[in-house]
């Protein structure tokens, strides 16, 4: 799927169903002069039902379609016949999909589990026919409930990504050359910063055909937490890894100083990152000898596991795995 293709934002307005009338008919019958009321109730109206897919994860799928209404009940009839329930309508969704009330910004959902079902919006109840109100003292009632109106309001659907590890790192880290060699994605690699502009995910294959997912995240600057670079827009999917790991080339200025900074932007958008696992791997090392790596490894931040890799001659990536999985298990 292309860039252009990824949408985690989005604002829809749905409606659901009325509920149908009641019938308020009377039994008529050849030989029977008082067949008394058999209106029957109703139908329910048609929910609006959020479903997650495990198989989608974008909301691009609703960028064309923002408008769902669900068709009302069907009237009650004779006989205690019972109107239609009308058809629920299913806005399928990705998993690590949030829904807020537009105008509260209240959550409202959260979807984190495949094929799970969540009414937004539940369609009205149907009106109970006549016969419902036959007693002793009102034995031919000449009336019915008319159906109750459905619900309706305007809806922001957010998706944070799910994924086992984020890579994090300042633009042109080579966090998408990574993400390229480990797994079978294919993201936009270029040589100038912010190439990557949207996330992208990749399933990583480890020992014994064991896999992990790792999502690619736009790079972060200075300021992001507040709206610098690509903003927040896209710290909110590292809220979902389970795993971070840091990304900074081995011909950084100050590989401890980009990595404070980081983590400080992680801090401000969201104190609570700071209590996930993380992993520093210094890249672009395939052209350092073991003296050189030597001096910046005493340099390193000391808080946290560090590992030297090259995505280019591909060194140092069946141990990155394997401490990336050890951190997940």
């Amino acid at each position: 799927m292309t860039e252009g293709n990824f949408v985690d934002y989005i604002k829809i307005y749905a409606s659901s169903g009325k509920g149908g009338q009641g019938s308020a008919h009377l039994h008529r019958e050849k030989y029977i002069t008082k067949g008394g009321p058999d209106g029957g109730d109703g139908g329910r109206g048609g929910h609006i039902i959020l479903r997650g897919d495990k198989n989608m994860w974008t909301l691009f799928h609703l960028k064309f379609k923002r408008h769902f209404r669900a068709e009302g009940g069907g009237a009650g009839s004779k006989s205690r016949s019972s109107g239609a329930d009308g058809e629920d309508i299913y806005i399928d969704v990705p998993l690590g999909t949030i829904v807020r009330n537009a105008d509260t910004d209240e959550i409202i959902v959260e979807i984190t589990e495949d094929k799970k079902e969540v009414i937004l919006l539940p369609g009205g109840k149907g009106g109970l026919g006549n016969w419902n109100f036959k007693s002793s003292t009102n034995q031919t009632p000449r009336y019915a409930q008319p159906g109750m109106d459905g619900v309706d309001g305007w809806f922001r659907i957010e998706l944070k990504l799910l994924a086992d590890v984020g890579l994090v790192g300042f633009p042109n880290a080579g966090k998408s050359t990574l993400l390229s060699v480990i797994t079978a994605a294919k993201p936009k690699i270029a040589d100038y910063a912010f190439t990557t502009l949207k996330p992208n995910l990749g399933i990583v294959e480890h020992r014994n055909h064991s896999t992990f997912v790792m999502a690619d995240i736009p790079g972060i600057i200075e300021g992001a937490a507040e709206g610098k670079g690509l903003g927040h827009r896209f710290l909110r999917h590292i809220e979902r890894n389970s795993a971070l790991l840091f990304l900074i080339p081995a011909d950084s200025d100050d590989i401890k100083k980009e990595y404070e900074i980081l983590l400080n932007e992680l801090k401000n958008h969201n104190p609570e990152l700071l209590d996930k696992d993380r992993l520093l791997a210094i890249s672009k090392t395939d052209m350092l000898d073991d003296e050189l790596k030597a001096e910046i490894k005493e340099e390193l931040p000391k808080d946290v596991d560090a590992i030297f890799i090259s995505s280019v001659a591909q060194t140092g990536l069946q141990e990155l795995k394997d401490k990336l999985w050890a951190m997940l298990n």
